[in-house]
């Protein structure tokens, strides 16, 4: 097996920063180098910002950690130039199955529709995501990017300032200092940087403990994901697997509240448990394991002056939904486009307090969904369990019964409703591309249509006239034109125009919808412009 995990792929080394006589200022520092924070650096440096990368380690993630990857987050990592690699050595899927006791009560197909590049999820572990990551990061430096990691490079102490970032960074040689115009904290969880700004979560810890293992084995179950409530190998409990490249399979066990924690991941007892799952006769072999408790808290604003919060720094769910990375890349994806025209003078900074609007709704979101989850698989009254086991009774032949069946809704794009970047939706048009949803992709003759729109704005025409190119406030936005002849599997037409025989859609850098209208009104979409980058 490729433990990646046991070489540095990021070794320290000396930087000149560490011996110049003041505190080098940098554009834009980032504190971490896991998913996160290796996503939002590639985003800006791609968009040719001079991007610092510290960290404490210098490896990637030791353990599968995140394993699933939904769709939308892997049509942001296309826009990074990773998503390729993920695809090609994840393990794709989009059926899952639910069990009560010994019994299968239903299953559900995440994506039954045909016309996407991506598939509803795959399952990767975490320490080849951020390989993938590291990757494209050298891929830039040797096209001449402005991007850096600093390996072994730990932030001590933070202040701020009007205008700026101050850092102490400690290293094997010693401290040194640096300054940041704008400091993005993705930091994990734990986030030291949260800490030293004396800022904390807000939210719930649940009382309740999930085993997680990695667990090496050649099995014959389907590629698809599995969930049992009260399963006779841990009754009263729930249990989950997932299969990940490698013959490596994710196994997480619901434990209770009252544990000691050191004492349950020992071998010793984590293999019995795993054997009474498996079977006594099946040859397995652990690769990793941890403890986890449900919690689902969040900060209370994303920004604080010119520091801004991504990922498990800024909030937390519970794993059960895939909510956590994939939050996160929605995160970074949402933020370094705003923080560019800020950065370029095109925006007032305001424009990042959307941020913090946009990605705080679909932290809500989350939490919301992740909470109701984490209710219905760990019932806090015996009538609570009573009604659970009822409806997964019910599930099992009765259709009406099964969406009331929560084990971890899993993770899908956050719409915008109500930002402060949309205008009213001028198109009776399709519901899930209105104003503030992200893009959905559909099958063109030469391609699909994501990777056409790019990280820019774009006008997206569809049989309706429009310039070929709108410069607004200093943002040039370039046309994408389509016509419904040419969509042979009318998922554009279903997607985009609805009833409607023409359209155009102002598409934002990170693929969610601004505005739509039957037809270009040159005033209206220049409004829209100004809108969707803070000057009206």
């Amino acid at each position: 097996m490729n433990k990646i995990f046991e070489v540095p792929l990021y070794p320290y080394a000396r930087h000149a920063d560490q011996d110049a006589a003041a505190p080098v200022r940098r554009k834009v520092v980032v504190i971490g180098a896991g998913p996160i924070g290796l996503a939002a650096a590639i985003d800006l440096a791609q968009a040719g910002t001079e991007v610092v990368v510290l960290d404490d380690n210098d490896k990637v993630s030791f353990g599968s950690r995140a394993i699933c990857f939904a769709k939308r987050p892997l049509e942001i990592l296309d826009r990074l130039g990773c998503g390729q690699p993920m695809v090609d050595k994840g393990v794709q899927w989009n059926v899952g199955k639910v069990f009560f006791d010994d019994r299968q009560v239903y299953d559900f197909n995440l994506l039954p529709e045909e016309g996407h590049k991506r598939p509803a999820f795959i399952n990767l572990q975490q320490y080849y995501f951020e390989e993938y990551l590291v990757n494209r990061v050298r891929e830039l430096q040797e096209q001449g990017a402005p991007i850096e990691i600093r390996g072994r490079n730990k932030v001590s102490a933070i202040g701020t300032h009007p205008g700026h970032v101050t850092l102490e960074v400690d290293t094997p040689e010693g401290p040194y200092n640096l300054e940041a115009e704008w400091l993005i904290a993705c930091d994990g969880a734990g986030s030291p940087t949260r800490q030293m700004l004396g800022l904390d979560f807000v939210g719930r810890v649940f009382e309740d403990n999930f085993l997680i293992a990695d667990v090496i084995m050649e099995a014959d179950f389907p590629t698809e994901r599995w969930f049992w409530f009260d399963p006779p190998f841990n009754k009263g409990q729930s249990a989950l697997l997932h299969k990940q490249p490698d013959g490596v399979w994710r196994i997480d066990l619901q434990l209770g509240w009252d544990i000691d924690k050191e004492r349950e991941k020992r071998p010793e007892n984590v293999i019995p448990r795993l054997q009474a799952m498996l079977g006594e006769d099946v040859k397995f072999e652990l690769e990793w394991v941890s403890i986890y408790t449900f919690q689902c808290r969040r900060m209370e604003k994303f920004r604080h002056g010119r520091v801004l919060f991504a990922g498990d720094a800024a909030h937390q769910v519970s794993p059960f939904g895939a909510r956590g990375a994939n939050s996160g890349l929605q995160d970074t994806d949402n933020l370094c486009w705003k923080l560019q025209l800020v950065m370029d003078g095109k925006s007032p900074e305001s424009l990042l307090d959307s941020y913090d609007i946009e990605r705080i709704h679909g932290a809500d979101e989350n939490i919301l969904n992740s909470s109701r989850s984490t209710d219905f698989i760990t019932p806090k009254s015996e009538m609570s369990r009573v009604l659970r086991d009822a409806v997964l009774d019910l599930s099992e032949q009765y259709e009406f019964a099964r969406p009331l069946v929560n084990s971890g809704r899993l993770s899908v794009p956050c719409t915008y409703d109500g930002s402060p970047l949309n205008s009213a939706d001028a198109l009776d048009g399709p519901e899930r591309t209105r104003p503030g949803s992200p893009c959905l992709d559909v099958p063109l003759g030469d391609g699909f249509l994501l990777d056409k729109l790019g990280d820019k704005f774009v006008l997206l025409t569809i049989d309706a006239d429009a310039p070929e190119v709108i410069e607004e406030a200093g943002v040039e936005v370039t046309r994408l034109a389509l016509s419904i002849k040419d969509d042979k599997t009318l998922a554009l037409k279903d997607r985009y125009l609805g009833k409607h025989e023409s359209c155009v859609y102002l598409i934002r850098p990170d693929q969610h919808v601004a505005a739509r209208r039957p037809s270009y009104d040159d005033n209206q979409f220049r409004h829209a412009i100004r809108r969707a980058i803070g000057k009206e």
